[in-house]
């Protein structure tokens, strides 16, 4: 093998060996694997793009990456195991609390209306994209090897945004059905239709899917090489960039554009619903009317914060050397998010309250799902079926 001059640091060894200057990177863990797919002669060619004239990219086709490894969210042994159980109870917590809501809502007919109806889109959000990453997540902290493969990490990738996506405009959603119910009272049954919810929860989908295809489609045309360690304890589109060791401006280009009209669409939809619901709450005469109407939407605006604020700093704040409080802000929306959720919505909400309260200290809370089951069971005896025994959100 002939060593090319001024890069004998980038050159490794023969297949199946570490080189001593490998094994005493700065940047690599010792844990650090590395796969070939073919193996050719080793060169290395350096091309400049005309877009940014003082980069320098590297490629190299000897090889190229075939499983990441998760830096995770921090590499202090000390704290890994104190990490595992504080991420675990804010799991536990989200499953719980999101998957208790959907029941909840689901089987209650008293909840059938507009507004739990996008809770319940809601809580089955926060509930997916939650366990997208956070499994893989907790196995990390107690294992020694953080590997994840390519198609696993591009599959991470596109379920997170496609979830975090839908979820923006979900809450979007939410904030016009608060504004319809506030600022136009008589015609809140109209507007807010079973067809209008539908289409909206509908259009939500869509723009978390399209926004999610945008991103994964331009990350499958890059080339990882040389270097597979992620700088995050979940595949995100930011840390996979530096990665790479071809152009990204297209990605750049792409996550301008896309995160751009993913928080500034929602957040000025937000702004205008909300003027104009302080502005009806203000001209309400009665101190009671105001606090009902108060109330009504200060579990929204906290969710709001919080989700939308630690996202606009992860991504329109970032750079290469905020990394690390990136990675701390991220945990805000994909950790802490899903799981005050569904404490938010039910705690400051009545309805959820009086209804929970009603299943606790009932002394059989399923004898309806019960003497459901037995009704069917003497009509299929009968050979009669029900109809219309469910009843659509």
């Amino acid at each position: 093998m002939i060593p090319t001059p001024g890069l004998p640091h980038l050159m490794g060894p023969a297949k199946g060996h570490l080189g001593p200057m490998d094994l005493h990177h700065p940047h690599l863990p010792s844990r650090a694997i590395y796969h070939t797919r073919h193996r050719a002669p080793d060169h290395q060619a350096h091309l400049k793009d005309s877009r940014f004239p003082k980069k320098t990219i590297l490629v190299r086709n000897d090889s190229s990456v075939t499983e990441f490894l998760l830096a995770g969210l921090t590499d202090r042994p000390e704290l890994q195991q104190p990490l595992f159980f504080l991420f675990l109870m804010i799991y536990i917590v989200t499953v719980v609390g999101n998957l208790g809501l959907i029941i909840l809502i689901g089987f209650d007919s008293h909840l059938h209306t507009p507004m739990y109806y996008f809770l319940f889109n809601l809580s089955f959000i926060d509930l997916c994209y939650s366990s997208v990453f956070t499994p893989k997540m907790l196995k990390n902290f107690v294992s020694r090897e953080n590997i994840i493969s390519y198609v696993g990490c591009m599959t991470q990738l596109f379920f997170f945004l496609f979830f975090v996506i839908s979820e923006c405009y979900m809450l979007t959603s939410m904030a016009y059905d608060r504004y319809v119910a506030i600022c136009h009272p008589l015609l809140y049954r109209v507007t807010m239709s079973h067809q209008v919810c539908c289409l909206l929860t509908v259009a939500a989908y869509m723009m978390g899917f399209a926004g999610a295809s945008a991103h994964t489609g331009c990350m499958l045309r890059l080339t990882f090489c040389h270097v597979n360690i992620i700088n995050h304890y979940l595949c995100d589109i930011l840390p996979l960039l530096q990665l790479s060791c071809t152009s990204t401006y297209v990605n750049e280009v792409v996550v301008l554009i896309v995160v751009g009209i993913n928080i500034t669409v929602p957040s000025f939809t937000l702004l205008i619903s909300y003027v104009f619901i302080l502005t009806s709450i203000l001209h309400i005469r009665s101190a009671q009317g105001r606090s009902k109407a108060f109330s009504t939407c200060s579990s929204h605006i906290i969710a709001l914060s919080l989700f939308f604020g630690s996202a606009a700093f992860m991504y329109l704040k970032y750079s290469p050397e905020s990394m690390d409080l990136g990675k701390i802000s991220s945990v805000f929306y994909t950790n802490v998010v899903p799981m005050l959720n569904p404490l938010i919505y039910s705690l400051r909400n009545k309805d959820i309250k009086l209804k929970i309260k009603r299943y606790l200290n009932n002394k059989r809370p399923f004898h309806k799902w019960a003497n459901y089951l037995k009704a069917q069971k003497s009509q299929r005896k009968a050979h009669k079926w029900p109809i219309n025994t469910w009843k659509c959100v």
